[in-house]
């Protein structure tokens, strides 16, 4: 990053946090303690405002404050952030406030001056990701999001529906019961393992293609590997044939940075309570604003809200406290920045992998090109069961992690975050070592 793409950022970022302060609505100053924990948070950022986000990345005092800003216990290394992240103290605590707050005068409370707030959580999503806010609903989950999609498109017969073997197993058991009622047709092809070039990814789709073909999934990041696909040459190439294409991106959003246009993607789903760690059960959708009217809602919505994002959230009574509380995770989000961000999060994910690379018996099944995975990663240890060792690291050191069984690899899946200090990847990899050396105790 150049020192104007630096500089830019900054500016940037204080300016956000400069408007967004200034809304009760997206964040509960009001809250003395959530004002506090902000605080400290933001000043730890002015402090490394002159470093680079890679030279911030490797600055243990900064992230020491971050790593405060969490209540997780130290009693378990977690080491399982992919599937849900713990939320900072600002976001639990705002939420509690937002949750005793629509407890009083409930149906008034809630839906004439809680819920309407959620339109400025809406524009701050829609400035993280780079889009409209009239393009952004909010949602309970990846999952929700992307089956709004997969069940609102129009197919027909025939039609065929191209995604991946290691896409996420939700999203296929949809894709399934449409191929099992309609008579649609999904295309499910193999790529590559941590391939050398990532254009074999792109390619392996390309191949697929049929004349028949209407729409393309394609996760940003795969869950199991880390891999991140190159979900901008895949878009541009199914664009130039008229297909549509939905991204996954559940395990993406927040984690590195980028914006919609990087992706140049029709529509874009992902979960909120991940990397941006808002509270559990909150989502995101992204709809490119001329392809609303074509989605048909999930639950129904009056006809005249057809062109309107806001049809997809028809999903009757729901707290409000959560959906407010993504804004305190936008503030979070934001006091770090995107790019600094990412760049912790791949420091600590290749300073655990180059620690146990040279162990013999250790491989990956995720590439180390910094432009094919950053925080999630998975290794394996010939010979010794995934599962068995992951039972181990849990129960004997209270190490938590993901052993993975796909059809096509074995491994366990790794995923530090930015409250997970050195000290705890050191204690994992000598574990990881002895293991590959001596094998699993015997019980």
């Amino acid at each position: 990053m150049s020192s104007s793409q630096i500089r830019n950022d900054l500016v940037g970022r204080r300016s956000f946090l400069s408007n967004i302060g200034k809304s009760a609505g997206l964040m509960a100053l009001s809250s003395a303690t959530v004002a506090s924990l902000f605080e400290n948070v933001n000043a730890a950022g002015r402090a490394i405002d002159h470093l680079s986000p890679m030279q911030a990345a490797m600055d243990e005092d900064y992230w020491a404050t971050i790593q405060q800003a969490f209540s997780v216990t130290r009693g378990i290394v977690n080491l399982n952030n992919g599937g849900v992240s713990p939320s900072p103290r600002m976001v639990t605590e705002a939420f509690v406030r937002y949750t005793w707050q629509q407890e009083d005068a409930t149906a008034y409370t809630m839906w004439q001056i809680l819920e309407p707030q959620s339109e400025t959580v809406r524009t701050g999503l829609a400035e993280v990701f780079g889009c409209s806010a009239e393009e952004i609903a909010i949602t309970r989950n990846a999952s929700e999001s992307l089956e709004i999609l997969l069940m609102g498109m129009d197919f027909k017969s025939g039609d065929e529906i191209l995604t991946t073997t290691q896409d996420y197993p939700r999203m296929i058991t949809t894709l399934k019961q449409r191929e099992l009622r309609e008579g649609l047709k999904l295309n499910l092809i193999k790529i590559p393992l941590a391939p050398s070039n990532v254009d074999d990814i792109a390619n392996a789709f390309e191949r697929a293609i049929t004349p028949r073909t209407k729409m393309i999934l394609v996760s940003h990041q795969i869950n199991l590997t880390g891999q991140i696909l190159p979900v901008k040459k895949i878009c541009e190439m199914a664009r130039s044939r008229g297909i549509d294409t939905i991204v996954d991106g559940a395990h993406a959003f927040a984690q590195f940075d980028f914006k919609r246009d990087d992706l140049g993607c029709d529509y874009y789903g992902t979960s909120l309570h991940k990397w941006i760690y808002a509270p559990k059960g909150t989502g995101m959708l992204y709809v490119k604003k001329d392809k609303i009217a074509k989605v048909w809602a999930l639950m129904a919505s009056e006809d005249k809200n057809r062109n309107d994002i806001r049809k997809f959230e028809e999903i009757g009574t729901h707290s409000a406290a959560m959906r407010l509380a993504i804004g305190e995770a936008v503030l979070f989000h934001k006091a770090i920045g995107g790019k600094r961000k990412e760049e912790r999060l791949r420091y600590l994910s290749r300073y655990w992998m180059d620690k146990i690379k040279d162990v013999p018996k250790v491989g990956f099944n995720t590439s180390f090109d910094p432009k094919q995975s950053c925080a999630i990663a998975n290794f394996k240890i010939d010979g010794i069961d995934p599962v068995a060792v992951g039972g181990y690291l849990m129960s004997k050191h209270k190490i938590f992690t993901t052993p993975i069984v796909h059809e096509e690899f074995t491994g366990i899946r790794i995923t530090p975050n930015v409250y997970t200090t050195l000290w705890e990847l050191d204690r994992f990899c000598e574990i990881v070592e002895s293991i590959a050396k001596k094998g699993l105790p015997k019980a």
